[in-house]
């Protein structure tokens, strides 16, 4: 974790080209974690038109809700644009690409949904309440936010425990030492907030159902539902 965040989009732009090849060795529940986050846009109840993914880097998760719903029109949102350039070849004309910091406003909605992998973590907690409270704002009534996240622990004990199981994990399943070592220097921009903090403020933002649908360790899927 670091204080600043400051050259985060630098240090993504410069891993773009290889950002998503080391991805299943360095998220151990890969599938899992991606596939909850992609099932949840079912509580919306139907179909979603728009969706939005915030800090989308190079697609992955936008690729997937848009394979689930060919018919929805996807909004992406990074800050650093030679993530997008990996997003615009995987998705082509598909979607819509804005470069843009998570602080600042989100494109004009509403969308039906809003979606994030990997990337919230990289606010402090008041912009993690800051940008919650603006995608309610994005969303109709029953709109659904989807948040797969790397989280801290409760305590420190469980930060320890969770960095260590993160780098075993990501070893036994084949990264080598270069892709952790590149891991690890893009999680010194982590400022990673616990799963019950993170449902606390997003119900004060204004979301009246949040839950936590997945969490292996480190790794979390948070969803919200705007009021009806």
């Amino acid at each position: 974790m670091t204080d600043s965040t400051i050259d985060a989009p630098a240090v993504f732009d410069a891993a773009a080209a290889d950002y998503d090849a080391p991805r299943r060795r360095l998220i151990p529940p890969f599938e899992m974690f991606y596939g909850t986050a992609v099932a949840a846009l079912e509580m919306l109840g139907r179909p979603p038109a728009r969706v939005l993914d915030l800090g989308a880097g190079t697609g992955m998760l936008a690729a997937r809700v848009g394979a689930a719903h060919p018919e929805a029109e996807l909004v992406l949102v990074d800050g650093a644009p030679a993530m997008l350039d990996q997003a615009r070849a995987a998705l082509g004309d598909r979607a819509q690409l804005h470069v843009a910091d998570l602080a600042d406003p989100l494109p004009p909605g509403p969308f039906d949904a809003v979606v994030s992998a990997l990337a919230i973590h990289h606010l402090d907690d008041a912009g993690k309440q800051a940008l919650f409270a603006r995608v309610c704002a994005a969303l109709p009534p029953g709109g659904v936010f989807v948040n797969a996240e790397q989280v801290a622990g409760p305590r420190p004990c469980f930060d320890a425990r969770y960095r260590a199981w993160h780098e075993a994990s990501a070893r036994a399943l084949g990264a080598t030492a270069d892709e952790w070592a590149a891991a690890a220097e893009r999680m010194r921009h982590d400022r990673c907030s616990d799963v019950e903090s993170q449902l606390r403020w997003l119900r004060e933002a204004g979301f009246d159902a949040a839950d936590c649908l997945f969490k292996d360790h480190c790794f979390a899927v948070l969803v919200a539902r705007r009021k009806l």
